[in-house]
């Protein structure tokens, strides 16, 4: 007799196919049945719900999170059982004791710098190792290659002689080696943004030799968008490597209804052999750092020369003028309006008043210009700060999201005081007000892009599907009243209707409730030709 039974369970299987009635029965961990009158020790009566795999989430900042509050709440409770680490080139792995220095206090703003925190691990390997003491839900992780060009080369603004490049070639391979799954890049982050199209090609086709891919996070978002695209798919072409399209977005009064045209460049190389796929996350607004929208060469040499920039008045006036006049490469060469920049989230408490308010309005109340209060924030909260950006389209994420190469991430922070909702409402959104309400995708279709279709790009191991045979990563949810409830004003509230979440066959959410188990762990990539297990 299996441990568990699902009975008569509505199974949406993560294909895309049409759903159907079938009762589904859980051993050891894996999928054991899906039929009928099947029978089991514990059973839940799914009448009504639906069953589906555990959701994938495609983009996740919980590299710290999900190591300092293991039980993650944020990703149970919508049904995530899977996320992708080590996102937008930047993240604690590799590293040297130098280094992790210089990357906790870029990061501070993404994920905190947590007081007497145990940074136990150097490697890709170690870092894994250390997941794998027991988290709420299981990781995959990209080798970064910020991280891996600062151990190489520093901050330095320029191509890396050919010892550096082959560093970078030997650290990446290692991680790889050791279980990651790609490689992601922060073109618009430094020191991410210095490296030239050459560069990231070299070191794709090391992802290709292993079977990765690149999980870029490109260029531009605004002015250069389509440009910043057409390099990431040129890459691609020269290297081989497939390619995941991160934050897929067209964002900014530039790029209003021009979603078509990057999917017409995907579909063009789609055509030519080219492995594409990309994800998106259903919300308008965007969210980075406050320090992110500065320009590339006033972050060269690292937060401690960035600061002394701040501080020194001809530096400042050039960054105002990139900012308010040219277009900040790291505004995404759009001109910074700062009535759309907010402030989500400050380290320095003595800035709290800041939250929630755009960098305009602190202009307006202090009495100041909105650059004036842009480097304040900066110097007095050291580069921690957070923003929304209000500058996504409608029309273009619900364009975006038809694709079908389209998958799901929700790309959220998990720190500060008013972080954006994503990272607590992403995928019960998708299925309440995307397909539920607005009928943009069947919920077959969602669902699909939220399990199959990425258990596909990451090359899991018996993953992504309701099948027997398959890891019992599994959802039970009310179709009827799944919804998300997390807001801009109340970010961290837990989605409604989601009734039953699984991890490798036990229980993290039962009844609407964390239970507190941890037994994800770490999905390492194996040697190419095999799969994440």
């Amino acid at each position: 007799m299996s441990d568990l039974l699902f009975r008569d369970a509505t199974v949406v299987d993560g294909t895309g196919a049409d759903r159907y009635r079938a009762d589904v029965t859980v051993t050891a961990g894996f999928i054991t049945e899906v039929g009928t009158n099947l029978t089991g020790r514990h059973i839940i009566d799914a009448d009504g719900l639906v069953l589906t795999p555990g959701f994938i989430d495609m983009h996740t900042h919980s590299d710290l999170e999900v190591l300092v509050e293991p039980e993650h709440p944020s990703r149970v409770t919508q049904g995530i059982t899977c996320e992708v680490l080590g996102q937008d080139g930047l993240s604690y792995a590799p590293v040297d004791d130098t280094t992790l220095a210089a990357l906790r206090r870029q990061l501070a703003g993404w994920n905190g710098d947590p007081e007497g925190f145990d940074w136990n691990w150097r490697t890709v390997a170690e870092y894994l190792d250390r997941l794998d003491r027991g988290i709420g839900v299981n990781a995959c992780y990209l080798v970064p290659h910020g991280s891996v060009r600062m151990l190489a080369m520093g901050w330095d603004n320029r191509p890396p002689t050919a010892g550096e490049l082959c560093l970078m070639r030997e650290l990446l391979a290692q991680g790889m080696a050791q279980g990651a799954v790609g490689m992601s890049s922060g073109l618009t982050y430094p020191p991410g943004m210095y490296a030239d199209t050459d560069e990231l090609v070299a070191l794709c086709r090391v992802v290709a030799e292993f079977g990765g891919f690149h999980a870029p996070h490109q260029r531009s978002y605004g002015k250069g968008a389509l440009a910043g695209y057409s390099e990431m798919v040129e890459i691609t072409r020269r290297s081989g490597c497939p390619l995941h399209l991160t934050h897929a977005t067209m964002n900014f009064e530039v790029n209003r209804g021009r979603a078509v045209e990057l999917l017409t460049l995907v579909d063009a190389a789609l055509a030519d052999g080219c492995d594409i796929t990309l994800d998106s996350y259903p919300y308008l607004p965007g969210s980075t750092t406050l320090a992110a929208l500065l320009p590339s060469w006033a972050a060269e040499g690292g937060p401690d020369a960035l600061l002394a920039r701040l501080a020194e008045p001809g530096a400042r006036e050039r960054i105002r003028v990139d900012l308010e006049e040219r277009g900040s490469d790291g505004c995404h060469g759009v001109v910074a309006d700062w009535a759309t920049i907010q402030i989500s989230g400050v380290r320095n408490p003595r800035l709290a008043d800041a939250v929630g308010r755009t960098v305009a309005e602190l202009a307006a109340w202090r009495r100041r210009k909105g650059t004036e209060v842009f480097f304040d924030l900066l110097r007095q909260d050291e580069l921690a700060t957070t923003i929304l950006q209000h500058v996504g389209h409608e029309e273009n994420v619900r364009a975006i999201m038809r694709h079908p190469a389209h998958t799901v991430g929700s790309d959220g922070l998990l720190v500060g005081v008013r972080p954006h909702p994503r990272a607590w409402g992403t995928f019960p959104r998708y299925l309440a007000h995307y397909s539920r309400g607005l009928g943009i995708l069947t919920l077959e279709e969602a669902i699909a892009r939220m399990t199959g279709r990425p258990a596909r790009r990451l090359k899991l191991d018996r993953r992504g599907l309701v099948r027997p045979g398959y890891h019992a990563d599994l959802v039970l949810f009310d179709p009827h009243t799944v919804q998300d409830t997390a807001t801009f004003d109340h970010p961290r509230r837990p989605a409604a209707g989601i009734e039953y979440v699984y991890v490798n066959g036990t229980a993290v959410l039962r009844q609407g409730s964390p239970t507190g188990a941890l037994p994800g762990r770490a999905l390492r990539r194996t040697p190419r030709g095999t799969k994440a297990t």
